[in-house]
């Protein structure tokens, strides 16, 4: 693989990331993490690839699929957004991440990204999101009915559902979202929306505008479905909830082909069957988008 630190600039604190490119075989390797090809990429096609909440470029997802991707010359831009790991620092004790973050930030960083990758001679990525970046995802693709094909890897559905949904399975707030809610709003109407709260559930720790905005901002992917036009793998563990990850519901509902696959004996972060998921996204990337 071609491998290129990247950092992509914002009004704010940059995306950081990692571009994998198909290296020619006349390449030195020195060349790796140093130099770019100025008259453009080798790869056939590219994907842009979001994590889940609180995760991050090299973790996950992100980690495990480029190189089978490179491999099918797929090219693979994977950064953090601004909102990514729970909490971090970059060169200042100023705290950044997800504790911090809002749907409206994510889906900025999400556009910008893409702009890198077209600057670079992408236009028209493949876009793979896992879990709160396959909400992501869904939102970004809505937007570019030219994107080519889309990948959900336990994408949840957003919306206002998805915060009370995902307490009721014992994360966030449990079963203590009202009680959590007015806090927030209490903190807000303070003016001190971005204080920490702690939570009982992952991912522990979150602003109290951030848990607003998790409740009544995040967009919904099966009110979106329709307006998908591309083809979509929708990759759900069988140890994952129906009702929060709606795989089946979001096919019935897309705009396009959706394909469905329920992995056996797999969470959700598809520990333990990696190489099965990247092996069936690379797959069915490889065959898509031959057509």
């Amino acid at each position: 693989m071609h491998l290129q630190l990247v950092s992509i600039p914002t009004n704010s604190t940059p995306l950081d990331g990692l571009f994998y490119g198909v290296r020619p075989a006349n390449q030195p390797l020195a060349r790796d993490i140093e130099h770019v090809q100025s008259d453009g990429y080798r790869g056939d096609h590219a994907a842009l690839l979001f994590h889940g909440n609180t995760m991050n470029f090299y973790t996950g997802s992100l980690r495990f699929l480029p190189p089978e991707l490179v491999r099918r010359k797929i090219e693979c831009l994977a950064f953090n957004r601004r909102g990514h790991d729970i909490l971090a620092i970059r060169n200042s004790r100023q705290a950044e991440g997800a504790a911090f973050q809002s749907a409206g930030q994510a889906i900025e960083d999400n556009s910008i990204a893409a702009d890198w990758l077209r600057a670079k001679g992408h236009a028209r990525p493949v876009v793979i999101g896992h879990s709160n970046g396959g909400m992501l995802a869904v939102e970004h693709v809505a937007r570019r009915p030219d994107t080519p094909a889309m990948v959900l890897l336990s994408a949840h559905c957003g919306g206002k559902n998805m915060l009370p949904m995902a307490s009721a399975a014992g994360l966030l707030a449990q079963d203590h979202v009202d009680e959590f809610t007015q806090q927030a709003r209490d903190l807000v109407r303070q003016g001190r929306g971005k204080e920490l709260i702690l939570l009982p559930g992952w991912w522990y720790v979150i602003s109290a505008e951030s848990f607003l905005n998790q409740l009544d901002g995040l967009p919904d992917i099966l009110t979106l479905a329709p307006l998908i036009k591309c083809p979509v793998l929708y990759i759900r563990g069988d140890q994952e909830s129906r009702d929060l990850y709606p795989a089946e519901a979001f096919a019935e509902r897309c705009g396009s082909h959706c394909h469905v696959e329920i992995i056996p004996n797999c969470d959700h972060f598809y520990n333990g069957v990696e190489d099965l998921v990247a092996s069936i996204v690379g797959e069915w990337l490889e065959t898509t988008l031959r057509h």
